[in-house]
């Protein structure tokens, strides 16, 4: 095997046109792996270079990109992860989403860091990736059939990455699943459908190239550990996964109910994590080299299948008014095998729900009944008859039907499971995230309202330095590729363990609420020491030291290369902003407004080194080495 421009890369890249049948080597130099990483990143970076301004999503020639990153197929717990990076057509900004399953590691063990897809076939097909070949096979058979099926009946030994009818359908937030994973978010499998292209599928042996092995095994070893002992990613987690934050937004009163008309309900404990615990778990399960195994299985009408996440029992659950566990289930089923995202299915269909309750919308939708629901979905995913509507998301649907100020969205991507009227700092994280209105790009919330102290979520101070630093960390994180979930532990365990109401706790809070000026510095600081095992694994990886300076700011570029693209694409900082009834409408008894966007957004601009249209000035741009 040829060496490795760099240790953690395979030196294989693949640009396969499927108009034409040609597959042909992508170049990527050593510059933009040690500016980009990989992941979301280099997916960022290929985008902007390999497609014109305007393109529409549905083009043959945009292109669609799936990502390993350095640390991909290597023990590091929590990397076996991909992520497909386009252009969404749901919100014509970009679109990436980060998927487990098996398909991540085995494309890599193909000997491919990167592949980019353009061009669309004649008639469904297949890709199949090897160490030696990449085939175009015929996927007649498969055209129509589920998720579920369509992986068992590709070859076995393969890591896949397939579309259901959804993405078929070109449904605008169709996903791509691995296993029973989810590229999730964005309509990337919209993309995928369009090109005809039902699959693509790896097999391999290679393994990655580590410059310090035996450091990097010791590393390993101990952050395994400390995974294992932390109080989220060693108990809360494993016990009840993402399900168990029902309860806690349900608590905090930002649990959607009804469209995001209320953050509470006290029917919420009839979905909640410790219920689908003690009641419906067969087993839990987890991604390759992962200590945590967040995931639940359930048994649903004699059959084993994958659990509900808290965005599924929150928006297919509490944001339709529907408490009943077991059709959560289902509904969570229906969305996975017909590749569809649950979040903005969710959304949508809440929102369909109250046009109907406002006389805008002629339907038997109701926040009180939910008969058909599960035929409404399967419509959805096949575009019949109301589905048809509800298959291109919130947003254009108001601008057919009306109701703007509860059409719940940014920039297009509905909301997740978090009304960001019970924890400020997040609502200026959905306003300025990429790609749309998004929890995991930097997961504000956590520190305000879900995590183990409480940041005054109804406060601004210091909220703009920490949107900024969470959306650089989960930028790096997602470009190197480790799991979000990872950064949950970032917060150390003594936190966890301490009394909330405690007076070590209060100080703390108060620390951090007082810490303006200290997190501004922060930000403007390049760290030159290592301190999380993000960046210790990349250095042992690389024969190099890297940083946490030097991996916060790789995470700042990416977070910058995304903007500039949405620049490019047309979008200004009039779309940085939340629904009229989160900015207006208040849940909390003697508040008497949403979230104050206005009094956030011009410091966060300036913390960016942006300008007050919102885009990044040309001292930033060359500050981070950015090219356009």
């Amino acid at each position: 095997m040829e060496k490795p421009l760099m240790a953690g890369y395979m030196n294989r890249s693949l640009d396969v046109d499927l108009s034409s049948g040609r597959v042909s080597e992508l170049p990527i130099d050593d510059e933009d792996r040690t500016l980009y990483l990989g992941g979301k990143g280099i997916g960022t970076r290929l985008l902007y270079d390999h497609t014109p301004a305007g393109l529409d999503p549905y083009d043959p020639e945009m292109v669609l990109i799936f990502s390993t990153g350095p640390l991909t197929a290597t023990r590091a717990p929590q990397s076996n992860r991909f992520v497909v990076t386009t252009k969404s057509p749901l919100t014509g900004a970009i679109a990436n989403s980060t998927c487990g399953g098996s398909f991540a590691s085995k494309l890599k063990k193909a000997g491919v860091d990167v592949l980019l897809i353009r061009g669309r076939a004649d008639h469904p097909v297949y890709l199949e990736i090897t160490e030696d070949d990449v085939l175009v096979k015929d996927a007649g058979h498969l055209w129509g059939k589920g998720a579920e099926e369509t992986q068992e009946l590709l070859p076995k030994a393969f890591g896949k990455a397939v579309i259901g009818p959804a993405g078929e359908n070109l449904v605008r937030y169709a996903c791509i699943v691995s296993d029973e994973r989810l590229a999730g978010r964005t309509g990337c499998g919209a993309v995928m459908g369009s090109k005809n292209l039902k699959a693509v599928i790896a097999t391999g042996r290679r393994k990655v190239e580590i410059m310090d092995d035996a450091t990097f095994s010791k590393l390993q070893t101990s952050i395994n550990k400390y995974l294992r002992s932390h109080p989220m990613t060693g108990d809360v987690l494993p016990r009840l996964g993402t399900a168990n934050l029902v309860n806690v937004t349900a608590g905090r009163n930002i649990l959607p109910v009804n469209n995001f008309q209320r953050g509470t309900d006290r029917r919420a404990v009839n979905i909640s994590g410790e219920k689908l615990a003690a009641e419906e778990m067969e087993k839990r399960t987890g991604c390759i080299n992962c200590p945590i195994v967040c995931g639940r299985s359930v048994k649903l009408k004699g059959k084993i299948t994958k659990g509900p996440e808290f965005e599924t029992l929150g928006l297919m659950g509490a944001n339709l008014g529907n408490f009943d566990l077991k059709l959560v289930l289902e509904l969570n089923q229906i969305c996975d095998d017909m590749g569809m995202d649950s979040i903005s299915t969710g959304g949508s269909i809440g929102f369909a729900t109250e046009l109907t309750q406002r006389g805008l919308l002629s339907s038997d939708l109701s926040f009180d009944r939910h008969e058909g629901i599960c035929d409404l979905v399967r419509d959805i995913a096949h575009r019949r008859g109301l589905g048809d509507d509800l298959a291109d998301g919130v947003k254009r649907m108001s601008e057919k039907y009306g109701g703007k100020e509860y059409a719940i969205h940014v920039k297009g991507l509905e909301l997740p499971s978090y009304d960001p009227r019970g924890c400020y700092g997040q609502g200026l994280e959905y306003a300025t995230t990429n790609r749309g209105g998004c929890h995991v790009q930097g997961s504000t919330m956590f520190f305000e309202a879900t995590g183990p102290l409480s940041i005054d979520p109804l406060s601004v101070r210091a909220k703009p330095q920490l949107v900024v630093m969470q959306q650089n960390l989960v930028a790096a994180v997602s470009s190197s590729v480790f799991c979000v979930f990872a950064t949950y532990a970032v917060v150390p365990a003594f936190v966890y363990r301490l009394n909330p109401q405690g007076l070590v706790s209060r100080i703390m809070v108060q620390a951090v609420l007082n810490s303006g000026p200290i997190l501004t510095m922060a930000l403007k600081t390049k760290a030159p020491f290592k301190v999380l095992w993000f960046e210790k694994f990349l250095s042992y990886i690389f024969g190099r030291r890297v940083t946490l300076g030097e991996f916060i700011e790789i995470g700042e570029r990416v977070f910058n290369m995304e903007r500039q693209y949405n620049v490019r694409e047309g979008f200004t900082a009039s779309d940085d902003t939340l629904p009229a009834r989160l900015l207006n409408e208040s849940t909390f008894s003697g508040v008497e407004r949403g979230v104050p966007l206005d009094t956030m957004l011009p410091r966060y601009y300036r913390l960016r080194g942006w300008d007050p249209d919102g885009m990044p000035t040309e001292k930033t741009l060359k500050r981070l080495q950015i090219r356009h």
